[in-house]
């Protein structure tokens, strides 16, 4: 999990700066918080292992690595939420998608605390409760902050535009099945529903019909959550070849990969840039833009001109 989580982390930060208008929260924060959770993901491995009669005592530490994990996943998203404080946000599908991310994700990790516990995953391992602190965890990384770098970089990848309603009906579809179908699975896990069950009816604490509402519920909603994915397959496609014509910086970022056209040439540049500030200047003091790229030379430097790639949004 800790793999895909530090691409999903670094897609989210370029996100919520952009389209909120912030510089990020405590940059320097934010990578000793994801050098930490790298170095701690290496001792956290055997809570898989905590029923399988492993010794005790090797349980415990392993028990306080995977509740200490979460002491830095935690600061990183906190300051994400502090960088969206006060923010000028603007709701794209790529900031949708990020904002659901955070909701999801922070599910899931609550949820983990739990499993984490060696005393109490005894009564919840492998059970549907688990299932879904595990989608909780995973599906936002991928399917939450995947589809928000794509709604966020496809203009730099094809130089056109997606369509924003698409996108949203995405959003609203796959975030409200999800949690349809995952959230009832922690109520099932509670009552011990195991994750392998062939027929679950065959118990009778399952049968009631509170559990067969829930397990219905959950069935169904995949169907849902599937036939949502159909917009942004359409959008996607449909929108390489007919999408509206993207300007090289259509959201206004900071990042050089956006003082650059869309698409990108070969080479990318079509001048070598040069760098005189960190990557998220938002909202800078005085009058003018409200964000400063990377390339931008201060006022009054004539020894190296601006780059000059920033370039006014392209007609349709």
């Amino acid at each position: 999990m800790y793999v895909i989580l530090f691409p999903a982390f670094g897609i989210v930060a370029e996100i919520i700066t952009s389209h909120s208008r912030k510089t990020l929260f405590g940059y320097r924060m934010s990578v000793w918080a994801i050098v930490a959770t790298s170095l701690l993901s290496f001792v956290v491995w055997a809570h898989h292992q905590f029923i399988a009669g492993i010794d005790p005592n090797i349980s415990i530490p392993f028990s306080v690595m995977t509740i200490l994990i979460s002491v830095p996943v935690a600061v990183g998203m906190f300051a994400f939420i502090a960088t969206l404080y006060r923010g000028s946000i603007r709701f794209t599908s790529a900031m949708l998608f990020a904002l659901g991310f955070f909701a999801c994700f922070l599910l899931g990790g609550v949820t983990g605390i739990i499993n984490g516990t060696a005393a109490a995953d005894i009564f919840i391992h492998d059970s549907y409760y688990v299932v879904a602190h595990f989608h909780y965890t995973l599906y936002p990384l991928v399917f939450m902050a995947g589809p928000a770098g794509l709604y966020h970089w496809f203009p730099k990848m094809f130089g056109r535009m997606m369509n924003e309603t698409l996108g949203k009906v995405h959003f609203v579809g796959s975030m409200v099945f999800f949690n349809l179908i995952f959230l009832p699975q922690f109520n099932l896990g509670l009552m011990g529903h195991h994750r392998r069950l062939a027929v679950p009816t065959h118990f009778e604490f399952l049968s009631t019909p509170e559990a067969l509402l829930m397990q219905d519920l959950s069935t169904y909603a995949m169907f849902g959550l599937l036939a949502f994915q159909l917009p942004f397959i359409w959008n996607f496609f449909h929108s390489m070849f007919y999408g509206e014509r993207a300007a090289s910086n259509p959201w206004n970022a900071t990042t050089l990969e956006w003082q650059c056209p869309s698409p990108p040439p070969h080479g990318n540049f079509e001048t070598q840039p040069r760098v005189y500030r960190g990557p998220y200047v938002y909202s800078p003091e005085g009058d003018g833009p409200d964000y400063i790229p990377q390339n931008q030379a201060p006022a009054g430097d004539h020894a190296v001109p601006e780059n000059p790639l920033v370039t006014p949004h392209a007609a349709k």
